[in-house]
Formats: C-alpha cells, sequence, structure tokens
C-alpha cells in the first residue's frame, strides 16, 4: 500500500471529526483565497478554483463561505494575505516527506515545522531535497464496486487520463493536472461517484516501512497535518495492510 494512498485513505476516514473541528474548512477557505487570488474569481476559467470548490461542496461547506472567501481572495472582502510554501525533510526510517502550507507569517511557521519534524524523529532539508522524488498529478479515488478497472480505465484514456491503480480498498486514477477536471465530469457523466479529486504529489518511488517506524511515520504524518498552516502532507512511505491494521490497534 502506498504512502500516498494509505494516507490519503486514513485522512478521509478522519475527515468527518476534521470538519467538526473546523480545520476542513479552514483549509479549503485559505485554497479558495488564494486560488482566487492568484487565477481570479472565475472557476470556468480558473482551474485550480474550479478544484476547490468541487471540495468545498463534497465538503458540505455552505455556498456563502465558499463566496466570501472567493472575494477575499479578489480582494472585494478584507483578508489575511496568505503565502504559499513547501517545507522538505525526511522522517524515520529514510521517509521523504514534503508538506505544502499557506501562511501569514514564515517566521512563526519555518521553527514550528522544524520542531514538528525533528520531535517525530525526522530532519528539515534544504528546498527540493525531496520534491524531485514526487510528481504533480490529478489525483482521483473511486470507492471498488464503482465500476471495474477496464471500464474505468476506458473512460479515464478517453478523457485524457494517465492511469487506472488497485489500492485495495480503492481505484487510484492519475491524470495530467490539467485535465483532471475534465476525468472527472467524464466519470461523472457516466455514473461512476468519485470520493475525492485534487492535485496531488505523487511519489515516484516508495521506501517500505515496518514495525515502530510504521506508527511514528504515521504519527508525524498527523501531527504535520494537524498544525494549522499545513494545507497537506505527501510522502513516499509504502506499508502492509496488516502491519498498519496491527500498529493501529497498537495506537
Amino acid at each position: 500500500m502506498s504512502g500516498h494512498s494509505k494516507w490519503h485513505t486514513i485522512k478521509h476516514k478522519k475527515g468527518a471529526a476534521d470538519a467538526k473541528r473546523g480545520r476542513l474548512f479552514t483549509k479549503i477557505i485559505k485554497e479558495i483565497t488564494v486560488a482566487a487570488r492568484l487565477g481570479g474569481k472565475d472557476p470556468d476559467s480558473n482551474p485550480r478554483l474550479r478544484t476547490v470548490i468541487a471540495a468545498a461542496k463534497a465538503a458540505n461547506m455552505p455556498k456563502d463561505n465558499i463566496d466570501k472567501a472567493i472575494k477575499k481572495g479578489t480582494g472585494e472582502l478584507p483578508g489575511v494575505s496568505y503565502e504559499e510554501v513547501a517545507y522538505e525533510g525526511y522522517g524515520p526510517g529514510g521517509v521523504a516527506i514534503l508538506v505544502h502550507a499557506m501562511t501569514d507569517n514564515r517566521n512563526r511557521t519555518l521553527p514550528e515545522i522544524r520542531h514538528l519534524f525533528s520531535k517525530y524523529g525526522g530532519n528539515l532539508g534544504e528546498s527540493n531535497c525531496v520534491s524531485w522524488m514526487f510528481e504533480k498529478k490529478g489525483y482521483i479515488v473511486i470507492p471498488k464496486g464503482k465500476g471495474s478497472e477496464e471500464e474505468l480505465l476506458e473512460i479515464v484514456l478517453d478523457s485524457g487520463g494517465d492511469d487506472v491503480r488497485d489500492d485495495g480498498e480503492n481505484w487510484e486514477i492519475l491524470t495530467p493536472p490539467e485535465r483532471l477536471e475534465a476525468v472527472r465530469e467524464a466519470l461523472t457523466a457516466k455514473g461512476v461517484a468519485t470520493t475525492s479529486a485534487e492535485v496531488s504529489m505523487v511519489p515516484k518511488n516508495t521506501v517500505k516501512l515496518e514495525g515502530k517506524k510504521t506508527q511514528q511515520v504515521l504519527s508525524m504524518m498527523e501531527a504535520l497535518e494537524d498544525h494549522e498552516d499545513v494545507q497537506n502532507v505527501y510522502a513516499n512511505f509504502d506499508i502492509d495492510e496488516a502491519d498498519l491494521s496491527e500498529q493501529q490497534a497498537a495506537s
């Protein structure tokens, strides 16, 4: 089970708790604000905004919240100006970790992220030390039972996608970033419901984790995700389903 798909699954299982705490909405609002500031308020001509609006609707965010976030991004309403930053480093077992954040104060965020890397047995590195191990892809998750691999692959390829992968519990669909929405819309048109659709950083290769290091890395990932400035955390670990279940039962 690749770190990308497994962590994605874990995040969605705890997504309801995130929403109750307001964490999920906060992350989405930040992303909407930045997307609108960089690409304008029209989702038809701003693919990044269109994608995050879809995520907001999937999370049942009220339309008023979405509209206000867009207006804050375009300057129509006052709001905080967020800056996109990336942090890179290594976790236990040599796992490469890439953190994407949005902050209004780099001088606050950097030492806090460095502390979290250190606390869980990792090391924050220099810019580009691990980003080359990942590639930006459109990433769609579909539950098993919503179609066969052959059926999905035909839809994906015809609409400009790259591949369909079996991650055990779900189908993973990879696309060029600019084809994400086209592929998602093609799937929807065929009656195929998606769990999520986002532009993500997918690892080119993975590092196998076992035993104690599994829980160390998962704890580190969760701590980073819970930081108020962090939008997404990507890693290149690989975990056996049995080992993951054992670690989660013990935690």
